[in-house]
């Protein structure tokens, strides 16, 4: 009869999980009330919000989404900036129609243009098909990658579910709370209380940036990665600006040269497209989509 052998690579101690599951399943009575200093630190809420832990707390927004990412074999990112605000074409017709029914000429003024405004969720979620299906086709897969939410994120994030791929949703709670969309992949869905930590996550595995029309929040990402950019802080990539009108409207590049505010040439940083398939040729002309990764 064989004797039983220990295995070579066995744990010398308790996992964490193991030892939060036993104080788990055998409570303290005496000890283990609310005000007890006796919870394990890693499973006391308490004392993990307090704000002394801020660092640690930061640390593990950092970790979370890189370590699931790295186990997920995620490599090159596409990031999708756009307004939460813009809704999907059938949408703003509905709109459109309640608004005529209504009769009240502000509230058709505004559907109206948010039918205008629904032609980039379409060509969001265009290029994010685009994307994750000719990627996958390479042997070389790029993730959409969006803050999560509705409009533009939901666009991104839902263009690659209807190819078949992964996609990448980086919440953050708000004071009015942000739901995510429906078609992230769910083990790729993340939730940040760190601004700072999920824009890092933003740029950490990108290969693009891809700026649709927005308000604040759409326009601090998108100076942030060209400060970055034009300061040589992180590697020069594409940033696709989409619509030329909105954006020529919106921010006057030429004045900024003018004024020495800045050089020329930071104009050369961003690219303005119109269309899904213009953004994916700037895209190809840039990198060699069939080249092999190495880690």
């Amino acid at each position: 009869m064989s004797k039983h052998k220990n295995k070579l690579t066995a744990r010398n101690f308790p996992s964490a999980k193991d030892e939060a599951r036993q104080a788990q399943a055998r409570p303290t009575p005496d000890y283990d009330g609310p005000n007890s200093a006796y919870r394990l630190a890693f499973t006391d809420d308490d004392f993990m919000l307090r704000e002394e832990l801020r660092p640690v707390r930061m640390q593990l927004e950092l970790l979370k989404p890189e370590l699931v990412q790295q186990e997920q074999g995620i490599k090159s990112t596409i990031v999708m900036f756009g307004s939460a605000r813009i809704p999907d074409q059938a949408s703003a017709e509905i709109r459109v129609a309640e608004a005529q029914a209504l009769g009240d000429a502000a509230t058709l003024k505004r559907a109206q243009m948010q039918l205008q405004m629904s032609r980039y969720y379409e060509e969001a979620r265009r290029f994010a098909g685009i994307v994750t299906r000719e990627s996958l086709a390479r042997g070389n897969p790029i993730y959409v990658v969006t803050g999560g939410g509705p409009g533009i994120m939901e666009a991104g994030n839902r263009g690659a579910h209807e190819v078949g791929g992964k996609s990448i949703g980086l919440n953050i709670v708000l004071p009015h709370e942000q739901h995510p969309n429906p078609y992230i992949t769910p083990e790729l869905c993340f939730r940040f209380h760190y601004f700072a930590l999920r824009k890092m996550h933003f740029l950490m595995r990108s290969v693009a940036l891809v700026c649709f029309p927005g308000g604040f929040g759409t326009l601090d990402e998108l100076f942030e990665a060209l400060t970055l950019i034009q300061t040589g802080k992180c590697r020069r990539r594409p940033i696709l600006m989409f619509g030329r009108d909105f954006w020529s409207r919106l921010i006057n590049f030429e004045l900024l040269i003018e004024t020495g505010m800045i050089s020329p040439g930071d104009e050369q940083l961003f690219h303005f497209v119109d269309s899904a398939e213009e953004a994916w040729a700037l895209l190809e002309s840039e990198y060699d989509l069939t080249q092999t990764h190495h880690d």
